[in-house]
């Protein structure tokens, strides 16, 4: 077994031990986008047309972590094809413990999913 790999087993045991999920279904980050959207759907009964969901990612998508985190807690807006506004949220933010948390291991992408 690689150092690396000891190291990333280990991780995942940890994200486990705090209730982490382990999605095997999420192997590349065209399914991690899937995953999101729908989530996103659903938490903010909505369904995005290709276009605005393309949209959705550039706004959210930052390496600057307390932009990302800011906008994780807050409630957001952009405008829709047709011109109206859309207010959503990246998480519920009202019954936060209702919040899944989930991970993906090809990817090592650790995200949190309505």
């Amino acid at each position: 077994m690689t150092n690396e790999y000891a190291i990333e087993l280990g991780l995942i045991d940890k994200l486990e031990d705090l209730k982490y999920k382990y999605r095997e279904d999420i192997r590349d980050r065209a399914a991690l986008e899937k995953n999101f959207r729908e989530k996103f759907d659903a938490l903010n009964r909505v369904h995005l047309t290709d276009a605005e969901f393309a949209r959705l990612l550039d706004l959210i998508v930052t390496p600057d972590v307390f932009v990302a985190a800011r906008h994780l807690r807050e409630r957001n807006s952009f405008d829709r094809d047709d011109g109206t506004p859309l207010f959503y949220t990246l998480l519920n933010i009202k019954e936060w413990c209702k919040n899944n948390q989930c991970r993906s291991h090809c990817s090592r992408t650790l995200t949190l999913c309505p």
